[in-house]
């Protein structure tokens, strides 16, 4: 392989990570100097300007996913392109890009990402704003364009819309001109997923009832459910005849079998459970779910909820604010 082609400056010998160095809480995270990456044929090296915090890395942290410590978290992230490596034609030196499926963790001053799983961010979009919207704008834009396709005028139920996800969906679907009922758990929580542009905002507690109340007793043609075990039958006692379920995440935690009777007596109910990597195939479904989130944002459709920048070797911090639900919005590291 060619030596890699220089930005600006020589590539540095070592980079910044925070790493777990075993499971555990936050307190076995610790900054390290560790030898630079260099980028294989079709990779590229970014010097990182910000990245997502997600929760996912809480389970890595801590154990309950199995990963070889120590252990560099992250897959989302945005920067500067420093290097590139052999037959990489699609990126240039010093262009910015971003991505959810980085090769090397983001928590680092320097990562590694395949320069087919990355994307162009536009000029007019912030690095806060690229780095806070792949997982959950691209989770978004594939739930309602390729896993049920909602049209104009439909009605539509998701949970937890005062979430990162819950908040960008509400505001996608009310650009397509859809009407959107959502839940949450508490009025502060309330007043964000209104403010997102929800028509209905409900409490978890017999929120079936309320949607059947609010569809005249049609039910909606499609539920993204991303709270799993807590909200799942309801969500098929919310649907219309011949509905979709989409179960898109656990937060409550995982669904217990049940009788696939249950979808006939309900209706010729449909249940899913789609995840990103499925949507995510090619260069071409990617580039399409970016131009088209970044467009949104570019246009005002699509407003971001930072909820809070933190120093990179703070990362340890951001992930208790995040798993004792101290903030709203999508946290990010900062190098």
């Amino acid at each position: 392989m060619s030596e890699p082609t220089v930005y600006e400056e020589d590539l540095p010998d070592v980079i910044t990570v925070v790493q777990a160095r075993e499971a555990g809480g936050v307190e076995v995270f610790e900054s390290a100097e560790v030898p630079a990456p260099r980028p294989a044929e079709g990779q590229l090296l970014v010097k990182t300007a910000a990245a997502g915090v997600n929760f996912i890395e809480t389970y890595q942290r801590s154990g309950v996913y199995a990963v070889e410590y120590p252990f560099v978290p992250g897959k989302e992230g945005t920067g500067t392109v420093l290097a590139v490596g052999d037959g990489v034609e699609s990126f240039s030196i010093g262009q910015r890009v971003a991505t959810t499926e980085a090769a090397t963790g983001t928590y680092a001053s320097h990562f590694l990402v395949d320069a087919a799983k990355a994307v162009a961010v536009p000029d007019e979009i912030t690095d806060e704003q690229a780095a806070a919207l792949p997982l959950q704008g691209v989770t978004a834009h594939y739930l309602i364009n390729s896993t049920y396709k909602v049209a104009p005028g439909e009605t539509v139920l998701t949970h937890a819309g005062a979430g990162g996800v819950g908040q960008i969906l509400t505001q996608l679907l009310k650009a397509r001109g859809a009407r959107v009922i959502t839940t949450t758990s508490s009025e502060e929580k309330a007043e964000i997923a209104q403010a997102a542009g929800a028509d209905h905002v409900l409490g978890y507690d017999g929120f079936a009832e309320k949607v059947r109340e609010i569809t005249n007793g049609d039910g909606v043609s499609v539920v993204y459910d991303g709270v799993g075990k807590d909200t799942f039958q309801g969500s098929l006692e919310s649907l219309a005849v011949r509905g979709m379920l989409v179960l898109f995440g656990g937060a409550s935690g995982q669904v217990p079998p049940f009788d696939l009777q249950e979808l006939n007596a309900r209706g010729g109910l449909f249940v899913t459970r789609p995840a990103v990597q499925w949507y995510l195939r090619n260069a071409e479904e990617r580039n399409w779910r970016f131009t088209e989130l970044f467009a949104h944002l570019s246009s005002g459709d699509l407003k971001l909820n930072i909820g809070g920048t933190y120093p990179l070797a703070e990362a340890g911090r951001a992930q208790d604010d995040l798993e004792n639900r101290r903030t709203t919005g999508k946290l990010i590291l900062v190098p």
